[in-house]
């Protein structure tokens, strides 16, 4: 029997059918297996209160779970450098906060090596963006921010608040008003704003400054006060709650919380998670989850939410900075 030969041109054209079809049908089978969204803090901080209900809701557009998975610690920084190290194939993601921007600034700063590089994650898509507000016991003596601030400056370092770490998102906004109004306040840093918050509750500490989501439960129960904000007018959540420029202190600070993924990861997965986030956002009940915990979804999606981190890094470094070393 005759063997049958094949034109040249076609046996080549299937050597490259065979070479792409198995590349094209791995992008377009992802995901074929759960993904991890890491939050960098521990349970009941922002971060934490925005991933759950958006790792269900890209889940479902995905097909497969996207389980949460908290790896608090060093304000943040110990889950976004397991990000930041991750193998990049879309499997693992990052739920993070303004506390990216600062990070490796900080660790520069206190000569050691960075936990991660800003170029090691990418940014994918923006889901709140809201100033932190000064929370302090209901039972606390300062009824306004000038109370509190008249008291810091009669007893220096009496004041303590509590933090999610060293340059995190609670500690730089204490920092700015610690500046701005001439006072010195003692820090005691935690793993997480879920645990600051029960601290303060429990009378540990004096005040923080957190995202309205964190405390909002705990000042309609009557628990927590809320002194002031770091924003612009009025917050949507506490529309009484005075902005410390309205108080005469210039300090300002937006808490923002963003998905992130690794640098490396190919563009077709990239956009799939692009996809999927986006959809989360657009979700009924996303949207009402993170609307009733005090911080209204204002959405970015990947080419404005770069344009966004890249601005909010310029001005966080300069923060940083003026701060100075924080042993």
């Amino acid at each position: 029997m005759k063997r049958r030969q094949w034109p040249l041109g076609r046996l080549l054209a299937g050597l490259a059918m065979g070479l792409v079809l198995p590349l094209s049908s791995w992008a377009q089978a992802f995901p074929n297996h759960p993904i991890t969204m890491v939050v960098p803090f521990p349970p009941g901080g922002l971060a934490d209160i925005v991933a759950r209900p958006v790792a269900e809701a890209m889940g479902r557009d995905l097909g497969q779970p996207v389980v949460i998975e908290n790896r608090g610690g060093a304000g943040g920084g110990i889950g976004m450098g397991v990000v930041a190290k991750a193998k990049p194939d879309g499997y693992t993601v990052l739920m993070a906060l303004s506390s990216y921007s600062v990070i490796p600034e900080a660790d520069t700063l206190l000569g050691r090596n960075p936990m991660y590089a800003l170029s090691d994650l990418r940014p994918i898509a923006r889901y709140t963006a809201d100033p932190t507000v000064l929370a302090v016991r209901a039972d606390a003596p300062w009824q306004s921010v000038k109370d509190f601030v008249d008291d810091a400056r009669k007893r220096p370092g009496a004041i303590n608040y509590g933090s999610s770490g060293n340059y995190g998102t609670m500690h730089v906004p204490m920092e700015i008003l610690a500046q701005v109004a001439g006072i010195k306040m003692t820090h005691i840093p935690f793993t997480g704003a879920g645990p600051a918050v029960v601290a303060l509750l429990g009378g540990q500490i004096d005040a923080v400054s957190t995202g309205p989501a964190t405390v909002l439960q705990h000042v309609k129960a009557g628990k927590l006060r809320v002194l002031g904000h770091w924003g612009n007018g009025p917050l949507g959540s506490m529309p009484d709650v005075p902005a410390l420029k309205d108080s005469g202190f210039n300090a300002e600070y937006a808490q923002w919380s963003g998905l992130f993924i690794p640098s490396g990861t190919p563009d077709a997965v990239a956009q799939r998670l692009r996809a999927a986030a986006r959809m989360a956002a657009q979700d009924a009940k996303v949207r009402e989850v993170i609307q009733n915990s005090g911080s209204p979804v204002l959405y970015q999606d990947t080419p404005d939410f770069e344009k966004y981190v890249q601005v909010d890094v310029r001005r966080m470094v300069d923060v940083v900075k003026r701060i100075g070393k924080v042993e």
